[in-house]
């Protein structure tokens, strides 16, 4: 896969003036042809759309090989290793220049607790070192296909490993290396040139078929299953190559379960640009629990300020940690509350007569959304962080109009303060 990725290796664009690309010749930093094929006709795009494809179960077989190793250089079974540390990780995804997924990864021995307790005294930085190497050449992962034929997916043979030096003693510091993660982590698949929306048509779901028994052609796409033709995205004729492969492989019977066309848009790549081990640090859910703490704090300080009472928090639901399946669909008597006939019947004589009240109407999420022009995504929130108050009958969420108008008028005085 020979390509012009003069900036896969350099790092300003002084060094790319001063060595030539593959090519021979020294291209700018704009160059429309860095990261593109010497030779179009003969590049492996199949071989890189797979590649970029389980590069995640790739570095999921190195992580259990790299655990043999590192026991087996102890001496020891990987049961007791687990016992006594733990190898925590974390990775990056960055997409080069010309497509191709790479990692960047921070690997390091822990106590068998985690982070929170230190490694044993036996276990250094130059085992994890010498075991990285022989890890990574033993990972290979068999592609089985009777239509492009069967191919072996291996590491390259470009890779570079560098201990970090917490103390700043030596050439990397901790610090160091987070800033240069945390660089990599804001890069996303647009940096190499393609499209940041998924191609699969909406309205057929990339069937190219719409309707029950009687299928019909999807009007949006003719059957071609695409939201838009691929010809016609605004990208260069190498990402448009790779996209039309990462789409034509999604059609074959031994892919399927890899949903390239879903994934076409990312040339393939379809994990997470950023993972992480259980135990490495701390956990996403601890930090959302922290911003959620946050924003009821900012809620209920702006309730005091409005001169509002705050809500006891030990008598109000915030979140529901669990769902249990009902039903589908409305019950007879959400189905009157969700879609209430336009004609409503007055009260009988007989509730006139006993003095009756009428009943305060009610608003779901998609109404509450329209009359607010906000998402209903949006809803949700101010529903979950106690802004607008709401009930559940059953699996549906209602919220009357008098909460509504009392949070129109709690943001307009808020406002207005």
């Amino acid at each position: 896969m020979d390509a012009c990725s003069c900036l896969d290796q350099l790092k300003d664009a002084a060094k790319v003036s001063r060595q030539p690309c593959r090519c021979g010749t020294r291209h700018p930093d704009s160059a429309p042809e860095l990261g593109t094929p010497l030779s179009p006709k003969t590049y492996d795009y199949t071989g890189a759309v797979l590649w970029n494809a389980h590069a995640s179960a790739l570095w999921a077989r190195f992580t259990l090989n790299l655990r043999r190793t590192l026991a087996a250089n102890f001496g020891i079974t990987q049961k007791d290793m687990n016992a006594a540390l733990r190898i925590s990780f974390a990775k990056v995804a960055e997409y080069q220049q010309r497509g191709l997924v790479h990692f960047h990864a921070v690997i390091r021995f822990d106590g068998p607790g985690g982070h929170t307790s230190p490694p044993p005294a036996w276990a250094s930085a130059d085992h994890l070192l010498r075991a990285i190497k022989p890890a990574l050449k033993r990972t290979t992962l068999t592609v089985v296909s009777d239509t492009v034929g069967d191919r072996e997916i291996g590491w390259g043979k470009r890779f570079k490993v560098d201990e970090i030096t917490a103390l700043g003693d030596g050439e990397l510091t901790d610090k160091a290396v987070a800033g240069y993660i945390a660089k990599y982590a804001a890069k996303s698949a647009e940096d190499s040139g393609t499209v940041d929306r998924s191609l699969v048509c909406r309205t057929c779901s990339g069937h190219g078929t719409v309707g029950g028994r009687i299928r019909e052609l999807c009007p949006d796409c003719k059957g071609t299953r695409q939201a838009e033709p691929l010809r016609d995205l605004p990208v260069h004729q190498h990402v448009r190559q790779m996209i039309r492969t990462a789409w034509d492989l999604g059609g074959l019977p031994e892919f399927a379960d890899l949903k390239l066309c879903k994934w076409a848009h990312m040339l393939g790549f379809r994990g997470h640009f950023s993972t992480k081990s259980r135990a490495y640090s701390t956990t996403l859910g601890a930090l959302r629990d922290v911003r959620r703490a946050w924003r009821l704090a900012q809620a209920d300080a702006a309730r005091v300020r409005a001169g509002h009472p705050v809500p006891d928090p030990d008598t109000v639901l915030v979140t529901e940690s669990s769902w249990t399946y009902l039903t589908s669909g409305y019950r007879p008597g959400e189905e009157l509350l969700a879609n209430p006939p336009r004609h409503q019947p007055g009260p009988t004589p007989q509730a006139r007569r006993a003095g009756a009240c009428v009943t305060t109407a009610v608003l779901t999420v998609d109404q509450v959304a329209e009359r607010l022009g906000i998402s209903r995504w949006k809803v949700h929130d101010l529903i979950r962080f106690r802004e607008l108050a709401s009930f559940k009958i059953g699996r549906c969420r209602r919220i009357s109009e008098a909460a509504l108008d009392a949070y129109v008028s709690l943001r307009t005085e808020q406002e207005a303060a």
